[in-house]
């Protein structure tokens, strides 16, 4: 009789790589294309950049349009196809007061979500690369990250818990420390400081919310600079996430084709010479033939 050994939960995953030596380097995904994607290229684990959901999902920018079912139904998708390789994702700012963000933490639990970071913004939130950024207060903020690990407690879970301020650029650095140690404190297990500018800004970060891991977010040619994962590991982060690493190429990409479409009548030199089945192999179609094999179907493609 054969035995398997049961999948571990990706919350858990999640935490041993955290406690390795290496530098945790997430792509960022979108949809189903892009987190296969990066599945194929080998990455540990992935992350779900809420402006990409809400771009995707909705066709709307990242100012507090998405709600929680696009995000949970987005974030599931995507942890579910490689359950092994975790996935973090956004969870803006827990979507209410504490009820919701019990409600958010319990939602990303049972969909496989292995970790997700709320911030200290207001509900009408916006990308934290973007200015006029309002908070709200320190002891509503820490409501909303007590009542997410409350939930995750009655839960029996181990999901991630990640605290983001975006507190640098509307108040300073110093409060947004202040307020991811107060996180920490609360609950949280990382900490995410957002928009830092300078090397030396990256630095005191990881030093002054040190021994908890720290996240930066390396939202290409955004507020921070374009520093590589060697760079981000020099400075001493554990996570490092490239939200725009799927996005904006395939935006760029899709750009372009339907620009040749509409000039040329044709999108051939776009696509490069792939067709249908190319990309159907590109989101599992060797996959699911497997899986018929094995359950002893005989589903071919010539």
């Amino acid at each position: 009789m054969t035995t398997t050994t049961p999948l571990k939960p990706a919350s858990t995953r999640l935490r041993e790589l955290l406690a390795q030596d290496e530098i945790l380097v997430l792509p960022g995904v979108y949809d189903g294309i892009s987190a296969r994607i990066a599945l194929s290229e080998g990455f540990d684990a992935l992350y779900m950049t809420g402006a990409g959901t809400s771009a995707s999902v909705l066709g709307q920018p990242d100012l507090g349009i998405v709600t929680l079912n696009d995000m949970v139904g987005n974030a599931g998708m995507i942890a579910g196809l490689n359950p092994a390789v975790p996935v973090i994702a956004d969870a803006d700012t827990g979507f209410g007061g504490a009820a919701m963000c019990a409600r958010t933490t319990t939602l990303y639990a049972r969909a496989g979500v292995a970790g997700f970071h709320i911030e200290d913004q207001v509900q009408q939130k916006r990308c934290g690369h973007l200015g006029s950024k309002q908070l709200v207060t320190l002891d509503e903020y820490l409501i909303r990250i007590r009542a997410a690990a409350n939930a995750r407690a009655a839960l029996g879970s181990d999901i991630v818990i990640i605290t983001r301020s975006d507190a640098a650029a509307p108040v300073g650095l110093s409060e947004a420390f202040a307020r991811c140690k107060a996180a920490l404190a609360a609950g949280a297990d990382v900490a995410f400081v957002e928009g830092l500018r300078t090397r030396a800004e990256a630095e005191e970060a990881v030093r002054v919310l040190a021994p908890a891991p720290v996240l930066l977010n390396l939202a290409t040619n955004g507020l921070t600079p374009n520093w590589t994962v060697q760079e981000a590991k020099e400075m001493g982060f554990k996570l490092v996430i490239f939200p725009n690493a799927g996005m904006i190429p395939a935006a760029l990409a899709m750009r372009a084709s339907y620009q040749e479409l509409r000039a040329q009548g044709t999108d051939a030199k776009s696509c490069a010479g792939m067709g249908p089945r190319g990309l159907f192999e590109m989101v599992g179609l060797n996959e699911v033939m497997a899986i018929d094999a094995a359950a002893g179907g005989n589903f071919t493609i010539d």
